[in-house]
């Protein structure tokens, strides 16, 4: 798991893990907030795999895992790597003590939909929909004073 002290590991990245280039602003505030997890897969000093969740609680509800995203280098996928990433995440999320784990995503995403099904997850009966926010960025007026 990527931790505070091994940050240099996102330094070589293999194309497709991720989704664009790493920031290190955020790459700083994602591995201070001990919420947030990401599992690495590396070949050498290359970075070929990641899947990241977030841990969180809820006044009525345990624990749970929210898995955010799973990410494999074109050069390896259809290998198993995800599921073995998100299989590193549940084992971190029981660790834990989270009742549950979860991830979001596309019918149309057959290789995702065969990779959650081969790590234990349990297909919906019932549609999501997802609604997003776009949010614009806040700048405060600085001749306001």
């Amino acid at each position: 798991m990527l931790d505070a002290s091994n940050t240099a590991l996102l330094e070589e990245i293999a194309p497709g893990v991720f989704d664009h280039p790493i920031d290190p602003r955020w790459r700083d505030e994602f591995v201070q907030d001990p919420r947030h997890h990401l599992a690495l897969a590396i070949v050498g000093s290359q970075v070929i795999g990641m899947a990241s969740g977030v841990h969180y609680v809820h006044p009525d509800k345990a624990p749970e895992m929210w898995i955010n995203e799973v990410g494999v280098a074109t050069t390896h996928r259809g290998a198993g790597l995800g599921h073995r990433l998100v299989e590193k995440l549940l084992i971190r999320a029981r660790e834990l003590g989270c009742h549950e784990a979860w991830v979001l995503t596309d019918q149309g995403n057959r290789t995702a939909m065969r990779m959650y099904a081969k790590a234990g997850g349990l297909e919906e009966p019932v549609p999501s929909t997802m609604f997003t926010f776009r949010l614009p960025v806040h700048r405060p007026d600085k001749a306001s004073d």
